[in-house]
């Protein structure tokens, strides 16, 4: 099934016709409700935002998504986060060859480098097939649409598991050193091929002072908690992602994908749009894309700015010294702000049409401040995310003291963090916006 769509000859072309693809987030539209984004007298309602654009944006997302399965089918059986599609033929989590290989060879690195970029260019092209499909989803067929957006985040929530749990041991560990001056930490363990090819340099050390005395006793044994249990669940996740690449379920999301790149189904207005029917008008994008925008708008004029423009959060951390394992109450509606920040650059893509094989470099339509409030909520979410794996970790039974101790000041460490980057969102959000030059 699946397999017969990760052959080069299988992955449609672009049309030669179109313009060529831009780099990063589109310039939004002038300010309004629905303000004109062509910014010429007399063009063709057509011109720019049409469900032309949609479909052209669609197909150029379920390409690169194609060609991503491809590349990580390439990358070789069982390497990464997954076997290629349709084989069967991979190794088990655990006996990868990369586990047990020579790190140090050229070739071994060049390929796991290529099974990064494949998992990362596959993860991206179903973020935005998906958020598209959210956005724009009048123009298309919704039983079609409703059925695709829930398979396209599981295989996108699926694959990111084990790099995030990757990340979050490294930023953990690197915080420990940083807070205590210590050494003695455990290196990242392999699993399968994800391991660097070349380990990372030690950061320089620094004499431990004498208030660090408390904190450099528990720290050691702290990292190696955290290693255990994040590398268990990093294995687990790879363990999932190995599946889920050869299940039934996900052949059937890159069949669906792989018609996706020849055909968007659209609703019968989209259709009698795209058809140009005499009776039909022209369907402009920008509404849609404008009330994605003012989604947004209204989730951060909820958040507590004037809380986030403080350097000190007392309520966060009062919460943070309670046992309550409960997520931080304060964290949801920035997460979800991320979330809409990130379906509203998504839409202001399809309204360019741009290609993702070119997003994310940054060109003259970027929006600075759309950059650096998503790269602040980013740092919100890693922070986050690692500050509850430490207070996760304190909380396993029978620990000595010192190694509570050091949990907990890697756990107040990671939210200020947090605050760190609420602080920086509140300063990018509110600046005006800039283009690039």
């Amino acid at each position: 099934m699946a397999q017969r769509h990760l052959d080069p000859t299988d992955i449609p072309t672009e049309n030669p016709t179109e313009p060529p693809a831009t780099a990063g987030p589109p310039q939004p539209a002038p300010t309004g409700a629905h303000g004109d984004a062509r910014g010429e007298a007399g063009a063709s309602p057509h011109a720019d935002a049409d469900t032309d654009a949609l479909v052209g944006y669609l197909r150029a997302q379920a390409t690169e998504f194609l060609r991503a399965l491809r590349r990580h089918r390439e990358s070789g059986p069982g390497a990464g986060t997954g076997t290629g599609a349709g084989t069967g033929t991979g190794p088990g989590p655990g006996t990868a060859a990369g586990a047990n290989g020579a790190f140090g060879e050229p070739g071994r690195a060049a390929q796991h480098a290529d099974d990064v970029d494949a998992a990362r260019a596959l993860r991206r092209a179903a973020r935005r097939i998906s958020g598209t499909l959210h956005t724009f989803q009048p123009l298309l067929d919704a039983g079609w649409a409703e059925e695709m957006r829930p398979e396209l985040a599981w295989l996108s929530g699926t694959l990111a598991l084990e790099h995030a749990y990757a990340s979050r041991l490294e930023r953990l560990l690197q915080a420990l050193h940083r807070l205590s001056g210590s050494t003695a930490f455990p290196a990242p363990r392999p699993v399968g091929r994800t391991t660097a090819a070349v380990a990372p340099a030690a950061p320089p050390t620094h004499p431990a002072s004498a208030n660090r005395g408390n904190l450099t006793v528990g720290a050691a044994k702290a990292g190696a908690l955290l290693d255990r249990q994040l590398t268990l669940a990093r294995t687990r996740a790879h363990s999932t992602a190995l599946q889920a690449l050869g299940s039934s379920r996900f052949h059937a999301v890159a069949d669906k994908v792989a018609l996706l790149a020849s055909e968007v189904p659209l609703s019968s207005a989209g259709r009698r749009a795209a058809a140009a029917a005499p009776d039909a008008a022209p369907v402009d994008l920008r509404p849609l894309a404008t009330a994605a925008q003012e989604r947004l708008t209204d989730a951060v004029a909820a958040l507590p700015l004037v809380t986030a423009g403080s350097p000190y959060n007392a309520e966060a951390l009062v919460h943070g010294l309670s046992p309550d394992p409960a997520p931080h109450p304060q964290d949801t509606p920035w997460h979800q702000v991320r979330l809409l920040l990130r379906l509203h650059r998504y839409a202001l893509e399809a309204l360019a049409g741009a290609d993702t094989g070119t997003a994310g470099t940054p060109d003259a339509s970027v929006d600075v401040r759309l950059l650096a409030a998503g790269e602040a909520l980013d740092r919100h979410r890693d922070a986050s995310e690692a500050a509850a794996a430490a207070a996760q970790a304190a909380r396993t039974p029978r620990i000595a003291p010192a190694t509570a101790y050091a949990l907990g000041v890697l756990h107040a460490d990671q939210r200020h963090e947090v605050e760190a980057a609420r602080y920086a969102f509140q300063h990018s959000w509110r600046k005006e916006p800039i283009r690039l030059p």
